[in-house]
């Protein structure tokens, strides 16, 4: 469960993400084949940058867009530097310490790890399974998960100070 839910933080669709997947010869292929050679599409964003003057619903961009995802696959490596722009906004901030959150919970949990606590720290192993969506519907998701985590992680408390031997 550790190694699944860790890999899910790990791998959140940013906007690197997007322009891969958009410049992938698989879509074009998947275009063509279900609506013939040829066939104009647009691609429907929503822009930081936009989102953050306040434009509240997404844009059609044309196919000439294309050559902005590569541009902006190539520049990749800026992910998670001081010069990745899309890092500063608060979902960005918010995926990468999750990933560190679940990293110290996880050696946390080792510590504490029993044969009589073991579903209990395993069903805490699979709370990130919760955070699902983007934008904002991922935050509130994060919410639920920070809830519902405090809640599994004081019953644990709870349980282990129930079996802990007294001196």
């Amino acid at each position: 469960m550790v190694a699944r839910y860790l890999y899910k933080l790990m791998a959140y669709k940013d906007e690197y993400e997007v322009a891969r997947l958009s410049i992938d010869p698989a879509l074009a292929a998947d275009i063509e084949q279900q609506f013939g050679p040829g066939a104009k599409y647009k691609y429907r964003l929503h822009p930081p940058v936009l989102r953050a003057l306040g434009m509240k619903r997404k844009i059609s961009l044309g196919q000439w867009f294309r050559g902005m995802f590569v541009v902006l696959y190539a520049l990749r490596r800026l992910r998670g530097t001081p010069l990745d722009v899309f890092g500063y906004a608060r979902v960005r901030r918010n995926e990468r310490g999750l990933i560190e959150s679940y990293r110290d919970l996880v050696d946390d949990l080792l510590t504490r790890l029993t044969p009589g606590n073991h579903a209990d720290i395993v069903a805490i192993a699979e709370l990130p399974d919760m955070i699902r969506g983007y934008e904002h519907i991922k935050m509130r998701n994060v919410e639920a998960y920070e809830d519902a985590l405090s809640q599994r992680l004081a019953a644990l408390d709870q349980s282990d100070r129930r079996l802990a031997p007294a001196h």
